[in-house]
């Protein structure tokens, strides 16, 4: 079934008074332009089968749930961008419903699509679908600490339903005999989704790695506190159907400086790699560092996955602070601030450009398109105005 294009979702949305106005150009400002690093000083070690033994029990006990399946039980239903939003250069976009618009324990941070795990191939499709997928971290009530993370899978195109679908991100645990998995208490600040495998930034380590062809069902019953094993072969998971485990996890090491903060990453399908940025302050900051935030670039090897040790291709010192959003593509980079309220264009050997953008921003990514223009995907986080967005990339100096 062909999705909708973006095109026809885009003049549904003028149609409704969203985009009027929205399509100039935001003013530029020259700025400085980000410094080269070395990158062999920054190491990645992966390992994609660090949980085989407990996931294969898991998997045979609980039994798995295809994407399509998992998007056949949706039972969410994303809203409209209210015609207040505005942002230069918009396209598309959704809130969460109601419910998950206002929630003050938990909180959207990452975004990746299919047509990141893909490309443009039949229309972008995963499973037979055209997704958007979002992280989100969890607290202990309105003003806890972190307590857990999910992501959400959401329909983007016309064949299907506007309904989206909340999967739990679980650590296996216990023995291949006597199979469990806990929750993930992380921040979740960014995902990326290459192939088969969802890729969730983990701050001071790097990344998790999940298998999207491994969505295991649980039972829903038992109380919101219940997490894990049971009795016989139930297992809850805070009342959700399906739980995502992890599958491995990828390791950062720096050989020189402080060790990076995984704040952000994104895809670069182009280059067929991955990039990160950290979130940092100039200075006053208690709970971050203060000092200049760093990008890297780290390649997949040709089988598509990271070899056992991967060094960074690329490593930039940034200019800016208080990074939530990171996104490259042919060579360019976008950098998004929600402390400023602006978003970053750099390619080499050029200056930066600076442009007015939302606040309470969080992760970028790329969405590739044969068809139409290229766009950039983001989000905001503040509970109340959860709006999920695409913009134009030619809009942010992206040409």
């Amino acid at each position: 079934m062909a999705p909708m294009s973006l095109h026809r979702l885009a003049q549904a949305a003028l149609a409704a008074g969203v985009l009027a106005g929205l399509a100039a150009a935001p003013a530029a400002a020259a700025a400085a332009a980000p410094s080269t690093l070395p990158a062999d000083q920054y190491t990645l070690t992966a390992n994609y089968n660090q949980f085989d033994a407990v996931n294969s029990a898991l998997v045979s006990t609980l039994g798995t749930a295809a994407v399509h399946t998992v998007m056949e039980n949706a039972n969410h239903d994303r809203t409209a961008l209210p015609s207040s939003f505005s942002v230069a250069g918009l396209s598309t976009g959704f809130r969460f419903d109601s419910g998950d618009n206002s929630d003050c324990a938990n909180y959207p941070q990452g975004i990746t699509t299919s047509r990141d795990a893909v490309g443009t191939a039949n229309g972008g499709d995963y499973d037979g679908h055209q997704l958007v997928a979002v992280s989100w971290y969890t607290k202990d009530g309105c003003d806890g600490d972190q307590s857990r993370s999910r992501i959400t899978l959401v329909d983007w195109d016309a064949d299907y339903p506007n309904a989206y679908r909340k999967i739990l991100l679980v650590e296996p645990t216990g023995t291949a005999a006597a199979p469990d998995f806990k929750d993930i208490p992380i921040h979740a600040g960014g995902m990326s989704w290459y192939g088969d495998y969802l890729y969730v930034a983990d701050t001071g380590k790097g990344m998790r790695v999940f298998d999207m062809r491994k969505i295991l069902k649980t039972n829903s019953g038992g109380t919101a506190g219940q997490i894990g094993h049971q009795s016989g072969s139930t297992y809850y998971a805070h009342n959700y159907a399906y739980v995502l485990p992890q599958v491995g996890t990828i390791s950062s090491k720096t050989t020189s400086g402080t060790n990076l903060a995984w704040s952000s990453i994104s895809l670069d399908r182009v280059s067929k790699s991955i990039v990160m940025a950290e979130y940092t302050c100039s200075s006053g900051c208690t709970d971050y560092p203060n000092r200049a935030p760093r990008a890297i670039r780290y390649p997949f090897a040709s089988s598509g996955t990271f070899a056992a040790t991967t060094t960074a291709s690329q490593a930039l010192q940034l200019p800016w602070s208080k990074l939530n959003g990171v996104a490259s593509h042919n060579g360019r980079w976008w950098f998004q601030s929600s402390g400023s309220k602006q978003l970053y264009y750099w390619k080499p050997s050029a200056a930066s450009q600076t442009f007015a953008w939302v606040g309470s921003g969080e992760s970028l990514s790329y969405w590739e398109d044969d068809t139409a223009a290229d766009l950039l995907w983001s989000l905001q986080e503040g509970a109340g105005n959860r709006n999920v967005f695409a913009v134009t990339q030619a809009t942010y100096g992206g040409g």
